[in-house]
């Protein structure tokens, strides 16, 4: 499922020209970018609006920042959330996201092809080791979390650190189930009670993480809808980038 956000307002255009290429892994179109023999790698998720410019550009930003493989494999097989479907109004764009959220944007089905893309990839760069964190964007934020929850352990499967930005459907059982230190970047369109808790969760012992909320900020700045010719839209996004190599770099 998705933020009901993601159900309200359709991502922005971008020029990007991203600087990967595609590969297929564990049979997904994949977005691949980073050195030839890479130390370190993240799985990047996207949002429902699949392999958007933006996105893919906050990818190439944190290969460049951590001299990391970065990939983003396409869950979604190419069909997206349409800009035509939003705001979701009518019986007929009910209908079209429902199918799609029942489809292509199902948990289990994608989690369980998520941990597929880990041992693919951790085969296909035996250079990363163990050394691998996970990161999702909105509707990849759900993924990024329950993977690194139980069952986070082994060759070819661990995740070292995982990251959310503007996250959906938060839960405070799937932050008490963590089992690598997280990253939350917030807006606040999320509940705010939810990531209240996140930040308690990620305080106790035995856990690590950061939570912040870029307060002005909205729901998606760092994904699909970030509208990379405003100025503080821009420079937010830059900075949670940032924020999540810095964060990557110490715990990956």
């Amino acid at each position: 499922m998705t933020s009901d956000a993601c159900a309200q307002i359709p991502p922005v255009s971008s020029d990007y020209t991203p600087k990967g290429t595609y590969e297929t892994i564990a049979g997904l179109k994949t977005y691949v970018i980073g050195p030839q023999s890479p130390q370190s790698a993240i799985i990047d998720i996207y949002d429902v609006f699949g392999l958007a410019p933006q996105t893919l550009q906050g990818a190439d930003r944190l290969s460049a920042s951590l001299n990391a493989l970065v990939i983003v494999p396409d869950f979604f097989n190419g069909v997206y959330v349409q800009p035509e479907w939003l705001p979701v109004d009518t019986d007929e764009k009910k209908a079209a996201f429902a199918k799609f959220q029942s489809e292509q944007a199902a948990i289990p089905k994608n989690l369980e092809e998520l941990i597929e893309v880990r041992k693919a990839a951790g085969e296909r760069w035996p250079s990363t080791g163990d050394r691998w964190g996970v990161l999702g964007l909105c509707w990849g934020g759900k993924l990024a979390v329950l993977v690194c929850g139980k069952g986070n352990e082994g060759p070819g499967r661990v995740f070292k650190a995982s990251g959310t930005a503007h996250p959906s459907r938060m839960a405070a059982e799937d932050a008490e189930a963590l089992t690598a230190p997280h990253i939350c970047l917030a807006s606040p369109k999320e509940p705010a009670e939810i990531v209240a808790l996140y930040k308690q969760i990620l305080g106790n012992p035995g856990k690590t993480g950061v939570v912040e909320t870029y307060e002005s900020m909205f729901h998606g700045w760092m994904g699909a809808r970030a509208n990379l010719e405003d100025e503080e839209n821009r420079s937010e996004y830059e900075r949670g980038y940032n924020q999540l190599a810095d964060f990557f770099a110490k715990y990956v």
